[in-house]
């Protein structure tokens, strides 16, 4: 199976999933959030950017969807600008054009302590896979990445809620692209270089 046909397989069932669930007894929660990824690193057969990556600000939103019990279901957006460029003065990139940008469907389990209503605390993990697009240009486009990959994310975090509609969120997750080994539609993937984590903290807006 196609990277493709996997993210579009995943979609499918993850609305399928959303669609079939008894409103009455589930929550819906919009949260826009601002953070910095860290930790990064990819290789590429041009440029070696191993641990050469900066801190650099992103943000998006996530539109999760949470049961009665402790298992629900996400999308997560997210986008950094000048993912790649060097401030420092050094490096290959430094006035160029680069950004990195995600969207993962996800599970999430978090155990709503305090219930579903007013003050409350939900810890939860989340992991899903997606798409993890990059694009790496210079300023006169000599040099130029741009690639669509699958992808995966792993995380923890917590949710504080205020009242029955408005809590804050923050979270730390793990984003990894990943490569098919096949040039057909065979599924065979195996850990891509470019990986990176991101913390975010922002408001949630439940419903």
């Amino acid at each position: 199976m196609s990277a493709r046909k996997c993210v579009v397989t995943f979609a499918v069932v993850l609305i399928s999933l959303v669609a079939t669930a008894k409103s009455a007894s589930a929550d819906w929660m919009l949260t826009p959030f601002v953070g910095w990824n860290f930790g990064g690193a990819a290789n590429t057969q041009f440029v070696d950017f191993a641990d050469e990556f900066e801190q650099k600000a992103n943000f998006g939103a996530s539109l999760t969807w949470m049961g009665a019990g402790v298992i629900g279901l996400e999308v997560d957006f997210g986008y950094t600008p000048n993912f790649f460029e060097n401030t420092t003065g050094q490096g290959d990139f430094e006035f160029g054009d680069s950004n990195a940008t995600t969207l993962m469907g996800n599970v999430v389990i978090g155990v709503p302590i305090g219930g579903q209503h007013g003050l409350g605390f939900r810890p939860f993990g989340v992991a899903g896979l997606g798409m993890i697009k990059t694009r790496v240009g210079t300023v006169d486009d000599f040099f130029h990445i741009d690639s669509t990959d699958l992808g995966f994310n792993v995380g923890a975090g917590a949710l504080f809620f205020f009242s029955d509609g408005f809590g804050v969120r923050g979270d730390v997750r793990y984003f990894r692209s990943l490569q098919d080994e096949e040039l057909n539609d065979d599924f065979e993937f195996r850990l891509a270089a470019f990986r990176y984590w991101r913390a975010s903290i922002g408001a949630t807006f439940r419903f």
